[in-house]
């Protein structure tokens, strides 16, 4: 049993997808430097679009679970 209301939840789940929108803007921006480089290393491109597509995903999964939270 947790004594936190749906109310402090979703609070906290807005909090997390706050934070992997920071960190999904700060790999954008890491991907536009990437792009940048001449020659363009693509290697560093794949990962950081792999970061990025892996805080997608957990953005999705916390938008899903603030759904069930705001019923």
């Amino acid at each position: 049993m947790t004594l936190l209301t749906n109310a402090d939840k979703l609070n906290l789940v807005n909090q997390h997808m706050k934070s992997i929108d920071f960190q999904m803007y700060n790999f954008q921006l890491d991907l536009i430097e990437a792009n940048a480089e001449s020659p363009v290393n693509s290697e560093n491109v794949s990962v950081i679009t792999g970061k990025i597509n892996a805080l997608t995903a957990k953005r999705t999964a916390l938008e899903s679970e603030a759904e069930a939270l705001e019923e």
